[in-house]
């Protein structure tokens, strides 16, 4: 377990208290589905005779519908068409569990069957787990890539062929078979209605029965509290290729949460799995929102000070960020450890040692129909830079639930960012930018006392806070009645810059979510009553002490720490 048990009773506590009122609202949570363990051994065939598939939970993708906000979604790869016309994709998943193995069950209509050397010209399942045992943070996609894709064989491609494995565990050499280990990590069994690779008469379909070693990429759904796999899938379909037909051909890629297999896009789906929930457990447990952000009625007046009142309600959501604190990170809701990560780039030539790690405290809440976030800086140096990497501000990704991307057809993130201006004031960019002008944003940014904004780091400051209001309304929520799922993402922005200028640097901490296009904001709910629900921050049973640096600015950095 990631936090300790203090932590767990009290959030236990605080959910109890509010789970009758979410289930009254309802919350659908789009992004997890279980993995229910199966009580019989499954057999690899690629048939789904097992009687726990019968029992299994399932999703359905379907080309130009949803599959499930916020990172659903699909796109056109080629077409002579409109490619809902002919044989658009539809895929029913399903999951089950074994000895810490995940099973996947896909069942695929297909009129037209089929592969190439050609990436986009071929079916096949493109998926990614983020592989728990990297060491780098946050975790790395391992892409697992099942499919028709045969780049070193020549079109036409041979009737009748297969799908082959591609990626982490993938033929290390295409048409190679693989090794036992490699097996022995990822296999998978494919069943096809018709004949791949010619189209002389309609094929029905495919199913594909696949098994994961969860060991293999750090899981263990077997232990007492279960584990969360972190998956995605998308389905690529292309039709009238054997051989090509003007009239039929149509290529496209519908995706569950994320699109790739080697980057991590959008989002996730949550695969739950833990030993009790069996397909005879009856029905599945609960599960919250990974963030509940309170309604409140109170509501802050944006002037960067945060001393109303409000800012100290113990209901208001409240975390910490600092950069190199993997511990603090450890602390981060559900699947926020493996997601939440940090950044340097190269300063002048090369990356200094950073002497005053960035380190804030974020709070959020909603009143009425807006949305409130606090930052308290704590920054030994202060500064304003016209290159984003040596920025200090932040950015607050927030995703649009009724917009879509015109390509990817997928939830629109958008970024509001700002920085320490010059003069100590707040400096927006992009969309806050737009959103403060036409009145739907307010941002007010104040130093702290003893700082001065410089370049220099001479004297040494103490930090500034923050205040953002946005209007909700302009992200697809209605006017009054602002609740249901928020999808959100921080990312606190620290730059130093010191004399030799070889020890300048600049670094990025995020809270789940890099950028507003990448794997994975937390699933956020905002209730409809104004109480405030949920256990708000849990700082009080995870705050340590914070170092105080004591630090002389020159030609030489010496800094030592003491615990406040």
């Amino acid at each position: 377990m990631r936090r300790g048990l203090c932590s767990l009773l009290l959030t236990a506590l605080a959910l109890a208290a509010v789970l009758p009122a979410l289930a009254n609202e309802g919350m659908p949570r789009e992004d997890l589905i279980w993995a229910r363990v199966s009580p019989t051994a499954i057999t690899l065939n690629g048939v789904l005779d097992e009687p726990g598939w019968a029992k299994a939970e399932s999703t359905l993708i379907r080309f130009g519908i949803g599959s499930g906000m916020p990172g659903s979604g699909w796109k056109i790869e080629g077409t002579s068409i409109n490619p809902t016309a002919f044989d658009s994709t539809y895929a029913v998943v399903k999951f089950l569990a074994r000895d810490n193995q995940i099973y996947l069950g896909v069942r695929l209509r297909d009129k037209s069957i089929g592969g190439s050397m050609e990436f986009n010209r071929m079916d096949g399942l493109l998926m990614a787990v983020k592989d728990h045992l990297s060491a780098g943070i946050p975790k790395p996609p391992a892409e697992y890539f099942y499919g028709w894709w045969y780049p070193h064989l020549t079109d036409p491609q041979p009737m009748g062929q297969l799908p082959r494995f591609i990626g982490q565990f993938g033929d290390s050499i295409p048409g190679e078979p693989r090794s036992a280990a490699r097996v022995a990590a990822w296999d998978a069994r494919t069943v096809v209605r018709g004949t791949t690779n010619s189209d002389a008469t309609p094929d029905q379909g495919y199913t594909v029965e696949m098994r994961f070693d969860c060991a293999a990429v750090g899981y263990d759904i077997a232990r007492p509290q279960g584990d969360t796999f972190e998956w995605n899938l998308s389905v690529y379909d292309c039709d009238g290729w054997w051989p090509y037909n003007v009239a039929a051909f149509s290529s496209t890629r519908t995706w569950l949460q994320g699109p790739w297999g080697n980057a991590p896009g959008y989002n996730e789906m949550r695969v739950m799995s833990r030993p009790n929930v069996t397909t005879t457990s009856g029905p599945l447990p609960i599960v919250l929102p990974e963030i509940i952000y309170p309604r409140l009625a109170a509501t802050a007046t944006i002037d960067g000070f945060l001393t109303d009142p409000v800012w100290g309600d113990p209901k208001v959501y409240t975390f910490d960020m600092r950069y190199g604190d993997a511990a603090l990170r450890e602390t981060y809701p559900a699947v926020g450890p493996f997601r939440a990560g940090q950044w340097q780039p190269s300063v002048n030539g090369g990356q200094a040692f950073v002497v005053d790690p960035g380190d804030a405290t974020v709070k959020m809440f909603v009143s009425g129909d807006k949305l409130y976030v606090g930052f308290d800086v704590r920054d030994e140096c202060v500064q304003y830079h016209i290159n984003p990497f040596r920025w200090d501000g932040f950015y607050v990704h927030v995703t649009d639930i009724d917009s879509l991307d015109l390509v990817d057809h997928t939830l629109r993130g958008k970024r509001l960012g700002f920085q320490v201006s010059a003069t100590g004031t707040a400096l927006a960019s992009g969309y806050l930018a737009n959103l403060i002008s036409s009145g739907k944003a307010q941002l007010v940014l104040r130093t702290k006392p003893g700082t001065t904004v410089d370049t220099l780091g001479v004297t040494v400051d103490t930090g500034y806070t923050a205040e953002l209001a946005v209007d909700l309304t302009d992200f697809g929520y209605l006017p009054g009645n602002v609740h249901g799922p928020l999808f959100l993402g921080v990312v606190m922005l620290d730059g130093d810059s010191y004399l030799p200028i070889e020890d300048s640097y600049g670094t990025k901490t995020w809270w789940f979510r890099e950028y507003d296009n990448t794997c994975c904001p937390p699933w956020g709910h905002v209730s409809a009553t104004t109480t405030g629900v949920g256990p708000g921050s849990s700082s009080t049973v995870r705050r340590r002490a914070i170092p105080t640096r004591r630090c002389r600015r020159g030609s030489v950095t010496r800094c030592r720490s003491s615990t406040a």
